[in-house]
């Protein structure tokens, strides 16, 4: 196994669960939904939420290719479709991101302080508000990158695990201190951010449909430069 693509791997992994996960932005709308709770709720929330995330995207990583592949979709049309889906995801980000938020937002917003904090850490705080079907996408669609070879293939599994469990570590941070947030970066801010993430994860997308084209497309030139 390779350090150095390990490193790639996590690194590309990383920016693109990142930017759809955005673990500021989302923490500015769960301080707003889970307000009626007290400190003490919050934090065991966020330490759920953030290992149902991690189960969900480890998931995604690790089994959601080889399920489309058994159904008979090759690896070249998995990463041409997932980069797609990626970069439109991201085009609605990087141009309506309110929107999205004000999605999020209602998926939410279901009176959390009524409700055992067990009963909605997964639904609906994890999954659709956290992780839901873009997050899902993004994993699916980086779990299509993977290597050919064994050896280079361990390296990737490595890489974009790490980085899956770095942000969902980066989610318990941010809704554990959700207050905090919301007081030092504020509304504006975080959709400053929100748009630069949007951004590299528009260019995660599109090199991830380079590389199934180029699948595609690489037979096919050699055969006719015979």
């Amino acid at each position: 196994m390779s350090v150095e693509a390990a490193i790639q791997h996590f690194l590309l992994a990383l920016s693109g669960l990142f930017s759809i996960v955005n673990p500021i932005g989302a923490a500015l709308i769960f301080a707003q939904v889970t307000g009626e709770l007290s400190h003490a709720d919050r934090l065991e929330l966020s330490r759920r939420i953030s290992l149902y995330a991690a189960m969900v995207m480890l998931a995604a990583l690790w089994a959601g290719a080889p399920i489309l592949n058994f159904f008979g979709v090759s690896l070249a049309a998995l990463r041409i479709a997932g980069g797609l889906v990626v970069a439109a995801s991201a085009w609605v980000l990087l141009n309506a991101p309110e929107a999205r938020e004000a999605r999020k937002q209602a998926e939410a917003a279901q009176d959390p302080a009524a409700r055992n904090l067990a009963e909605i850490a997964f639904f609906p705080l994890t999954l659709p508000f956290t992780t839901g079907p873009g997050t899902i996408a993004v994993a699916i669609a980086i779990g299509s990158n993977r290597p050919a070879e064994a050896p280079e293939r361990i390296g990737f599994y490595v890489g974009a695990s790490a980085a899956a469990l770095a942000v969902a570590a980066m989610v318990r941070l941010a809704y554990g201190s959700a207050d905090r947030v919301v007081t030092l970066i504020g509304p504006v801010r975080a959709r400053v951010l929100g748009r630069l993430s949007a951004f590299l994860l528009l260019c995660v997308g599109t090199q991830i449909t380079v590389n199934g084209i180029t699948d595609v497309l690489g037979p096919l030139l050699a055969g006719r430069g015979r």
